[in-house]
């Protein structure tokens, strides 16, 4: 058997590259305001954050510290994190962090039909992606692990962020939206220290703050999903986040076959949905995290449907499993690249 998490994406921005599915391009001319770095592992990943102003050390050193706390809550590796005590005992009164980001997971389950569903976990860890013990479960493991997951049981009480697991073998896992939570929260804690140029990878989940101290866009590249060393393209943005999902970030191979982390609720099997990568731009992280997700499960049309419905909120980058980029009218005037690529209009 063979398993790939493409380490090679692991690497600080300074190295020209962001860890998974996102690059910063072009980091402009010399500015008299010098950048202040930060450079840490957690969540299981590399991060990096670049900020200018005059209050820019204390404020990385303070958003180091709030996602290092949300790391010992959120994370199931952590036997003592809130999570992990909440899937042993199914009743707990969490923070006001695992609880708001309970409750985000809950309206996406909602608002996707059920295919952001953070009750994922058994399924997530029966494949060996939870611990790198890589496997492909039964058909009838599947089916009886599907039966405990369903997101509508997920009881959250708003007095004293009670949350209660409401079938008895259900686990649930916030992998999947927690970076862009993480995200949202950096970056209002940049702003309380007056920061107003900024740029966070926290392990490919790519925010900025502000424009660059030079007056230009941010401009961040999309990783080929094809190609370890390349780029589609790229898009210019300020005040947003850049999420992306794709199979090639992390799979496995058995017997010829390649599995990849991203799974269908519908049957309990790695998403087979037409797409390699999936970007939203968004200025709110948590939903871009979670819709990122959603929408390469959904496939080509019904995420472009899914788009069309809220395109006041966010905007795509689909790469389609030929090698198609596929880009929301939104982005039109932002995205670059040396390659075709289609517009998809409301």
């Amino acid at each position: 058997m063979l398993f790939h998490m493409n380490k090679r994406r692991k690497w600080f921005i300074c190295t020209g590259l962001l860890c998974l599915a996102l690059m910063l391009w072009g980091c402009g001319k010399r500015t008299e305001t010098e950048p202040v770095t930060a450079e840490f592992f957690a969540m299981d990943t590399y991060m990096t954050m670049t900020a200018y102003g005059s209050q820019a050390a204390e404020a990385l050193d303070e958003a180091e510290k709030k996602i290092h706390q949300l790391d010992d809550l959120l994370s199931t590796g952590n036997p003592d994190s809130e999570i992990s005590v909440l899937n042993r005992d199914k009743k707990l009164a969490v923070s006001d962090e695992t609880y708001e980001l309970i409750r985000r997971a809950g309206e996406y389950y909602a608002d996707t039909g059920g295919v952001f569903d953070i009750s994922v976990y058994p399924i997530m860890r029966a494949w060996g992606f939870t611990d790198g013990n890589y496997r492909v479960p039964s058909g009838e493991e599947l089916k009886s692990l599907l039966t405990h997951v369903h997101g509508d049981k997920i009881l959250c009480e708003d007095q004293g962020n009670q949350v209660t697991l409401e079938d008895p073998e259900m686990e649930i896992d916030l992998g999947g939206i927690a970076k862009g939570y993480t995200s949202d929260l950096v970056m209002d804690i940049l702003r309380e220290h007056g920061v107003e140029h900024a740029l966070i990878n926290l392990g490919g989940n790519v925010r900025t703050l502000g424009d660059k101290p030079d007056g230009s866009d941010w401009s961040i590249g999309i990783a080929d999903p094809s190609d370890n060393e390349a780029y589609v393209g790229g898009v210019r943005m300020r005040d947003k986040a850049a999420i992306t999902s794709g199979g090639y970030q992390r799979y496995f191979e058995q017997d010829g076959k390649t599995y990849i982390h991203i799974i269908d609720l519908s049957s309990g099997y790695p998403a087979d949905s037409g797409l390699k990568s999936v970007t939203i731009i968004a200025e709110d992280g948590t939903m871009a995290d979670a819709l990122s997700t959603s929408l390469f499960i959904m496939g080509p049309e019904k995420a472009a449907d899914y788009w069309r419905e809220n395109a006041d909120l966010f905007d795509v980058i689909f790469v389609d499993e030929d090698g198609t980029v596929l880009v929301t009218e939104g982005l039109e005037d932002s995205y670059f690249s040396d390659h075709d690529f289609r517009v998809i209009r409301r």
